[in-house]
């Protein structure tokens, strides 16, 4: 008789802990929401669209593969290759119907704004201008920008720099993203879209496009595992904030239900200067040779490094990647990339 309550017993636990999962499936799809996503074919974009599709939502990427990559594309998002700067941008919001938009897809190439200043803009201000009518057209909940905190500030002299230092970009690429900054908060204060900018540091990580002038750490890497000298430019002696792609995708996660329209740092706070950051790579890949080193490129900043002390307190964001480790997670990947 004993034998039979307690299998009685076992089975109304096992029955409730069956009721609680159900319970928690069907709250997490009804939380789950439709989001859309430039540039998801990407860099950080694939990540983000990964995490997003884990926690059970339903993801719309939007990539034309001119830097991203299909084999970076999660299988269970909606795909459309398809150009930011194409009429085709009104079809697919009115078909797809995002809640949320991350708008990550971008001309990140510095160097490339210099010398092209005019299709750096048509691509990073028409075509986030193409984007944010589509949104508004649509109704979109909730618009997330990717920003750049690097290029925005230019040469500051307070480090790390707070949201509230003056904006003086010295690219046409750090102009862009400020104007489509300013754009955002016209289209909140006429139209009332909710939006928020995140301002990235240097982020670094797996799936970063070592062909790209963007991403130093993948540069390094890719050189050392091909048998190539890599090149530092100038005395090596400029800093940069370097954040690792999931600290970014973290922020990226809280900003979707953050209740503000603002603009957040998101990096580490730390300067790192790129002697150190090679030595580390080099030390990671038992490499012994020294770079090469060529002049400095006009234009580059020698100082970045971002104030996030915001994002901690208005975002409840933290960092959880140090450098060291990011960096051993990203240098596992290129060798077996």
């Amino acid at each position: 008789m004993r034998l039979r309550n307690e299998d009685s017993f076992a089975n109304l636990l096992a029955s409730k802990n069956e009721l609680h999962r159900s319970n928690f499936v069907i709250q997490k799809y009804m939380s789950a929401k439709t989001i859309l996503v430039t540039g998801g074919a990407g860099f950080i974009g694939s990540h983000l669209a990964d995490k997003l599709i884990e926690q059970g939502n339903q993801v719309i990427v939007v990539d034309n593969l001119s830097s991203g990559k299909i084999e970076n594309l999660n299988p269970k998002a909606v795909f459309y290759n398809t150009d930011i700067c194409s009429p085709e941008i009104q079809e697919i919001f009115a078909k797809e119907n995002p809640e949320i938009v991350f708008h990550l897809a971008a001309q990140i190439d510095v160097r490339k704004s210099t010398k092209d200043p005019i299709a750096d803009a048509q691509i990073n201000i028409l075509g986030s201008l193409n984007l944010l009518e589509a949104a508004r057209r649509q109704q979109v909940k909730k618009f997330i920008f990717i920003s750049t905190g690097g290029a925005i500030y230019g040469d500051a002299d307070i480090i790390p720099t707070p949201e509230t230092y003056r904006e003086l970009p010295l690219s046409p690429y750090g102009i862009a993203k400020l104007a489509v900054e300013k754009y955002l908060n016209y289209y909140h204060q006429v139209f009332g879209m909710r939006y928020c900018a995140l301002r990235l540091g240097n982020v670094y990580g797996p799936r970063q496009n070592f062909q790209s002038e963007a991403g130093v750490v993948a540069i390094f890497c890719d050189k050392i595992l091909s048998g190539k000298t890599p090149i530092i430019y100038g005395n090596g002696a400029q800093t940069r904030d370097f954040i690792y792609v999931k600290d970014v995708v973290d922020a990226c996660l809280e900003a979707i239900d953050h209740p503000q329209d603002d603009i957040y740092n998101i990096a580490t706070g730390v300067e790192t200067n790129v002697n150190h950051l090679f030595a580390s790579i080099k030390e990671l890949l038992n490499y012994s040779a020294a770079a090469n080193y060529a002049p400095a490129r006009p234009g580059e900043q020698q100082r970045s490094c971002l104030d996030c002390s915001k994002a901690q307190k208005e975002l409840s964001w933290r960092q959880k990647y140090d450098l060291d480790t990011g960096l051993k997670e990203t240098v596992e990947w290129f060798k077996s990339a």
